[in-house]
């Protein structure tokens, strides 16, 4: 039965059996993101029972929103999770970029520096820093900003980041993912170790982790090795899939605060902001986030240990440990990249029909192909790949709200790379 439903979806039994195969290997690895699971499934309800959560705290509010139980809880809720004092996570913070924006602009000032120690941001954060020329950036207040690259081995420069933290230094942002950028993903260990050094040479630094794509991948988060600040969006990891907009913040309590009053209004902070009926979809999406996030990485190193056989390049490698649900591949080529995401597009729940084309989209420096047949837009937790229209070519996958769905995507985008004449079965059957 399932061999027959496979090949109705357009799965060769080449591929199928080619997939089979390695997942046969992968047994043990897949065990272990099941304890992982296991552990921060038991943390979300421990806090939810901590805090008394309750069914009057799925209602709505409305207009300002004032005395929102449900709100207030799942930022107690939130804290409690990632080991914070306080929490921010609001609907109105509508993307990651977003929160990230409203981290930053509200904790420096005119005058004030931030530093990057891990090389380049995310492509949009871009704009928002003043890398890139954009109106309303941070550069047009008079912050400034520096960065140290990693080094060629995937090492923190220490002695470049030491010379760069200097008398302006506010902030040190630090990506956990890759974004674009085919490197390695920093490990929870790895960034508690750079925040050390970092506060060695500068105890008052603020330090503040995008941790997109990261949360739930580990047993704990940035926060709990010494992170005053971690951000990111509701429809990737922590929102499950079910949180339809929104995004995070967790940390300190006073930086926590500023940012409500940058997001919200001096003096009003987090006591205004009405929840609109989302309630129950951000609960219930941290409620499920560590079992949706095990079948994404699950996908991502599936999809690994595929291409890898097949000759391409991936970061992480098939083997490496993960600290992300993100999987680059790279392919070589457009026309690889192209038919990737039509396969992803294809293994899709939603506009499964359509096809994904290159286009220029708001907010990056080149064209960008994005696959995504989701039930929200956008929601990098489904399943999902994109990349720009670059040399090496790499596409970044990730998401699948159960894991066999993520199977069948990478096995669609697989079964299109042969389609398309750019893998050769033959080949890996020798």
């Amino acid at each position: 039965m399932k061999e027959k439903i496979y090949n109705e979806l357009g799965i060769s039994e080449k591929v199928l059996n080619y997939s089979e195969e390695i997942l046969n290997g992968l047994k043990e690895r897949f065990e272990k993101i099941d304890r992982i699971a296991e552990i921060n499934q038991l943390k979300v309800i421990k806090a939810m029972q901590k805090n008394r959560l309750a069914a009057e705290h799925f209602e709505s509010s409305t207009g300002y929103g004032y005395d929102d139980a449900g709100r207030e809880t799942l930022e107690k809720i939130y804290a409690d999770v990632f080991g914070a004092e306080d929490a921010l996570v609001r609907p109105t913070l509508t993307c990651g970029t977003h929160a990230l924006t409203v981290a930053l602009s509200a904790n420096v000032r005119p005058g004030d520096e931030i530093l990057s120690p891990v090389g380049k941001p995310y492509d949009t954060l871009e704009g928002v820093i003043g890398i890139r020329p954009q109106k309303g950036s941070l550069a047009e207040y008079g912050v400034t900003y520096a960065q140290v690259d990693l080094l060629k081995n995937g090492d923190f420069d220490l002695e470049g980041i030491k010379n760069a933290i200097n008398e302006k230094t506010k902030l040190v942002t630090i990506q956990r993912s890759k974004g674009y950028e085919p490197r390695k993903t920093l490990s929870v260990e790895r960034i508690g170790e750079l925040i050390a050094f970092i506060k060695s040479v500068k105890p008052e630094v603020i330090c503040m982790v995008d941790n997109c794509y990261g949360e739930f991948v580990e047993e704990i988060e940035p926060t709990e090795v010494g992170a005053d600040m971690c951000v990111g969006s509701l429809i990737k990891n922590p929102g499950g899939g079910l949180a339809p907009i929104g995004g995070y913040i967790v940390g300190r309590a006073d930086l926590v605060e500023n940012c409500a009053f940058r997001l919200t209004a001096p003096g009003l902070g987090k006591e205004v902001g009405a929840t609109l009926g989302l309630n129950r979809s951000f609960i219930q999406g941290l409620f499920l986030a560590p079992v949706v996030t095990a079948g994404a990485l699950k996908g991502a190193i599936f999809a690994a240990n595929l291409y890898e056989k097949a000759g391409f390049e991936c970061v992480p490698d098939a083997k490496e440990e993960r600290y992300d649900i993100i999987q680059a591949v790279k392919l070589g080529s457009p026309e690889g990249l192209i038919a990737f995401c039509k396969g992803i597009q294809a293994g899709a729940p939603v506009d499964s029909y359509v096809t994904p084309e290159p286009w220029p989209m708001p907010g990056y420096h080149s064209d960008v192909i994005m696959a995504a047949g989701a039930f929200i837009q956008g929601s990098s937790i489904e399943l999902s790949a994109d990349g720009p229209l670059y040399p090496p070519y790499a596409v970044y996958f990730q998401g699948g709200l159960t894991w066999y769905h993520a199977k069948l995507g990478i096995m669609k985008s697989f079964q299109e790379m042969v389609n398309a004449g750019l893998i050769n079965m033959g080949d890996l059957e020798r």
